[in-house]
């Protein structure tokens, strides 16, 4: 049974966890994901969890540190400065093999910058924002549903892999208001936590630990992570694709700017303009398979961000020179129009074909490159 309800993005974050058994949320607040912080405090209030607005940004991933390594499921959440603060302790988390939900509602910046949406942590958060080798699983949803959807599948997820797993939104999907439908999470089977520190009666007692300092140690510890990493490369890549089949031009965003895209392609189509759009949902692992794949078919990508060119790295490296790639990006709270991106698509066709007089004619005919 799924009850419907009108909910901003934040709040289907929280409710997302909530539904998929997180009970210890430990946060600081700072705009535009204040709604969530607000939300996981009433609601575990009333189930009686563990809600705690820590001191700062620092003591908050310290505290999700802990409740994961004691067995429980635990979430902090927050906008990129106040990210940026927690990656010494992610970096922690992920050289422990802990299992945790962080969320990051991106706002524009570099500093502290304004409130508005952003993508600009795209390279935080995929290549590893802390110190040392390793990987958060990251997650880029497009809308309230998916926000909700991709919370509580997101505790499964560390889980299976014993891995913190970011949800990568922005200011838009954590402010705006859609129908939500909240489904019961069906829970799936995990090994027990026979690692976590939950009082060593009758066992053998646990340790975690990240400082390793006998020789060749962290090396061996490091080895593992990273067959764990490619194991999840080979296992967990989500992507959406939207009128590939036939298409000519490909267009790459994930989150608002794939919501502006898929907008950008139905308007080229009536044009005449055979485009085409892949969503990655999976930001890491990212979905490089498919975009290589397509990439021997069409005449160029066009990648669009919220930021200044940052995932336009990991499509040119999917591409490997396949076919050209362009970028068409706004910056500092800058978003996208699909007029904009079509204005784009306009600009391109020119330059590489100018003896098209009328944006459009004959669009539909394979050319030489």
């Amino acid at each position: 049974m799924t009850e419907k309800v009108l909910m901003c993005g934040n709040g289907a974050v929280g409710e997302g966890a909530i539904q998929a058994g997180c009970r210890h949320y430990f946060g600081y607040p700072i705009t535009p994901q204040n709604e969530l912080t607000a939300y996981m405090a009433e609601r575990l209030g009333e189930l009686g969890g563990v809600f705690i607005q820590s001191e700062s940004e620092l003591a908050a991933i310290n505290m999700v540190f802990g409740a994961s390594a004691a067995g429980a499921r635990a979430m902090t959440s927050s906008s990129s400065p106040g990210i940026s603060l927690k990656q010494e302790g992610i970096s922690y988390i992920a050289a422990a093999e802990l299992p945790c939900v962080i969320v990051n509602i991106m706002r524009a910046g570099p500093g502290l910058g304004d409130i508005t949406p952003s993508q600009a942590d795209y390279f935080q958060a995929v290549k590893g924002g802390g110190h040392g080798d390793y990987r958060l699983i990251t997650i880029g949803p497009a809308s309230v549903q998916e926000l909700y959807d991709w919370t509580a599948k997101a505790f499964y997820l560390a889980d299976k892999y014993r891995n913190p797993v970011m949800i990568l939104g922005d200011g838009f999907l954590g402010q705006m208001l859609e129908p939500l439908e909240i489904k019961k999470i069906k829970e799936l089977k995990l090994p027990p936590k026979t690692w976590a520190l939950t009082g060593a009666s009758g066992r053998r007692a646990n340790t975690i630990r990240t400082l390793m300092l006998k020789v060749g140690e962290l090396e061996e510890h490091n080895k593992k992570i990273q067959n764990k990493y490619k194991r999840i490369g080979k296992e967990l890549i989500e992507y959406e694709a939207v009128l590939t089949d036939d298409a000519e031009i490909i267009l790459v965003a994930y989150g608002t700017c794939a919501r502006v895209c898929k907008e950008a392609v139905f308007l080229l189509r009536k044009k005449g303009i055979k485009a085409g759009l892949i969503r990655p949902i999976t930001l890491w692992p990212y979905p490089s398979a498919i975009i290589r794949k397509i990439s021997n078919n069409i005449r160029y990508v066009l990648t669009v961000e919220m930021n200044a060119g940052q995932m336009v790295e990991d499509v040119k490296l999917a591409v490997m020179g396949r076919c050209p790639v362009y970028f068409h990006g706004r910056m500092g709270g800058g978003v996208p129009t699909s007029e904009e991106i079509v204005n784009e698509i306009k600009k391109l066709e020119a330059q590489r074909h100018p003896e098209q007089q009328a944006f459009g004619a004959g669009a539909g005919a394979k050319r030489k490159e």
